[in-house]
């Protein structure tokens, strides 16, 4: 894929690995940004693609920004305010927007550390599941900035308004264990054990019908910003195009006939 992120596929599952450990896969380059729309433009594209799980190598998921960058006001930290806006807004503000258009369902398998846009990038996945060494904290307020990379549209809709002010305004690190206490995460498991368990849950969705899953998700994404009526037209479109498809007809016959479906994605 290139030099930040590794791919590797399993049948209709995808495992992207973020590959900086020596940053703790810090967010800090333009190119690891494209890399993160290139990847979805890619996964779009290919029908066959089910399921993303998205991790990090070494002993962090994401640390967030570069601190040094930022101290040294160097990098895309550089440049007037005008200039850091744009560099915001042509920079990590694409993956919010790229994963969000992505209709495929993203599984983020936290491995270890995930700070400020890195707990960002884990909100932007719709199931995230953790290591228990696992570290969690919206921890921008103590560097003296705002999540500027759509946390404060993530992270309340996950865990609700109160426990994201709460980690907003602090700014504290949590544990996997609040983690998964307030529904940050939907499971913790053994460190060693964590890709294995994020790889058989990508491959219980994967065994669903590709066009239904990607129907699902955008259903669910557009659902958190329309009125129920608008909601109930766009299921009946979405609805009747399922219905028309080959796999809806297998997975029905394959029902009645208590059998294994075998999908094509048609």
């Amino acid at each position: 894929m290139g030099d930040f992120l590794q791919l590797e596929r399993r049948g209709g599952v995808v495992i992207v690995r973020m590959d900086r450990p020596d940053t703790r896969n810090a967010l800090s380059e333009p190119s690891q940004m494209q890399e993160f729309v290139d990847l979805c433009a890619q996964m779009r594209a290919d029908a066959s693609v089910k399921v993303i799980v998205l991790s990090g190598n070494g002993k962090s998921f994401c640390a967030g920004g570069n601190i040094k960058d930022m101290q040294a006001r160097d990098g895309i930290f550089a440049g007037s305010p005008y200039e850091l806006r744009n560099t915001y807004r042509d920079g990590i503000q694409r993956i919010p927007t790229a994963l969000y258009d992505l209709d495929i369902p993203i599984i983020a398998a936290v491995n270890g550390a995930a700070i400020g846009a890195g707990l960002d990038l884990a909100c932007m996945c719709d199931i995230r599941i953790a290591s228990t060494n696992a570290v969690f904290a919206e921890s921008f307020v103590k560097l003296g900035i705002v999540p500027g990379d759509g946390g404060a549209w993530l992270l309340p809709r996950i865990i609700g308004i109160p426990k994201a002010s709460l980690m907003a305004f602090t700014g504290d690190t949590i544990d996997a264990e609040k983690a998964l206490e307030w529904g940050l995460v939907e499971q913790l498991c053994d460190p060693q054990e964590l890709e294995t368990r994020a790889v058989a849950l990508a491959e219980r969705i994967a065994a669903n019908p590709g066009h239904a899953l990607r129907l699902c998700k955008r259903l669910l994404r557009e659902g958190q910003h329309m009125r129920l009526d608008s909601l109930l037209e766009l299921s009946a479109a979405y609805q009747s195009l399922a219905h028309h498809t080959e796999d809806h007809q297998e997975a029905v016959a394959a029902f009645v006939d208590k059998r294994t479906p075998e999908y094509k994605d048609r």
